[in-house]
């Protein structure tokens, strides 16, 4: 009589699972050794692990980012291995939602191909780590950001690669030009075009290495520009190094707050901003850098300060409405954050670079209002 019972109840709950809730979906991630290099693991042993997961429980952890940054909340992913294969089961996530998933594996098995010649010629360095941008919105992107490699710490430390101070302080522009903080996720789906984790000071070294990665860059900036709406999605080329790629690969210069159109594909082509990196407003607004002198370092500070609200804005708004007028976009963010708003440029450059207090900032920036006025 009870053997007779449970099966009713799992007949029962095959039954209402069936018609309430999307299918579950089973997605075979590759052999244990595909998916440990793929996913970093261990992300950050040593001789004692700063967080002693598992393979599974690593997987888990990034599939878990990525379906809390696509907003499904009550979506599921259990992480198992079977023989020497390693699964993904997907439960209340949109069907075909290990796709883009495979996908980014794929261009993942690019990337260490890359980087495992990088360290046959003997150019790899002992303190880089392969990182390849895990826990990315999958399915919602808003918008994508060219960039040009993690720090170490958003590897062996956070295990989360929007962890950084660099897309933290992005992330603040986003929600300054009206984006919700809980959705900045989804506008910083990042291709880094140096896959490797590494010192923050690292950059000038990694940008010998972009050339081990050419297949990687091109499928990802293909298949990442492309919203699971078929629509083309904006894009931001920050630093120089970045939007000297971009001509490199698509013949298409671009300056700070300049605009510009690639053709990643035949016959689709995506909007894409040049910017400043950004972590370079500390270097501009960096005093040492003008001898001494702290009000031509503001004065920097102060003008990238516009170009980065600039540039946020015009991310903000083609993320929430890919198909509108790029340039449009642009003329109006620029009129607002360099011209009709630029006390609240000024307020927001030194409570956020200077750590003055509002009211100090306000202060400030209202006798330097003043003082340009008597001029």
């Amino acid at each position: 009589m009870h053997k007779h019972n449970g099966w009713v109840v799992v007949l029962a709950g095959l039954l209402f699972g069936c018609a309430g809730q999307p299918s579950g979906e089973r997605v075979d991630l590759g052999s244990a050794e595909r998916v440990s290099r793929l996913f970093a693991y261990p992300n950050n042993c040593s001789a004692i692990c700063y967080r002693d997961w598992t393979l599974e429980q690593t997987v888990q952890h990034y599939l878990d980012q990525s379906l809390d940054r696509d907003g499904y909340d009550a979506a599921r992913v259990r992480v198992e291995r079977s023989g020497d294969r390693v699964y993904a089961h997907f439960s209340g996530a949109p069907a075909g939602y290990g796709q883009p998933l495979r996908q980014l594996l794929d261009s993942g098995d690019l990337a260490y191909r890359g980087a495992s010649q990088l360290n046959r010629d003997g150019k790899w360095q002992y303190d880089w780590y392969f990182f390849l941008p895990l826990g990315m919105a999958l399915n919602n992107r808003k918008s994508v950001e060219l960039l040009h490699f993690p720090p170490d710490y958003s590897l062996t430390q956070a295990q989360d690669y929007l962890r950084s101070s660099t897309t933290d302080r992005w992330a603040e522009l986003l929600t300054v030009n009206g984006v919700p903080a809980a959705q900045t996720p989804a506008f910083q789906t990042i291709v880094d075009f140096a896959p490797i984790a590494a010192p923050s000071n690292a950059g000038s070294s990694l940008e010998d290495t972009y050339g081990y990665f050419s297949d990687y860059q091109q499928r990802m900036v293909s298949e990442l520009s492309l919203g699971s709406d078929g629509a083309s999605l904006p894009m931001v080329a920050f630093g120089s190094p970045v939007r000297n790629w971009v001509q490199q690969r698509y013949g298409v210069p671009l300056a700070v707050l300049g605009l510009g159109q690639i053709t990643p594909v035949p016959g689709r082509t995506v909007a894409v901003l040049g910017a400043n990196h950004p972590s370079y407003i500390w270097y501009a607004a960096d005093p040492s850098n003008y001898g001494g002198n702290q009000q031509k370092a503001d004065q920097a500070g102060l003008r990238v300060m516009g170009q980065d609200l600039s540039a946020a804005c015009w991310q903000a708004a083609m993320g929430q409405n890919p198909g509108g007028d790029s340039s449009a976009a642009l003329n109006s963010c620029s009129q607002k954050w360099q011209v009709s708003d630029q006390q609240q440029t000024c307020e927001l450059f030194y409570t956020s670079i200077r750590s003055l207090t509002p009211a100090q900032a306000q202060a400030k920036c209202s006798a330097a209002d003043a003082a340009v006025a008597s001029h």
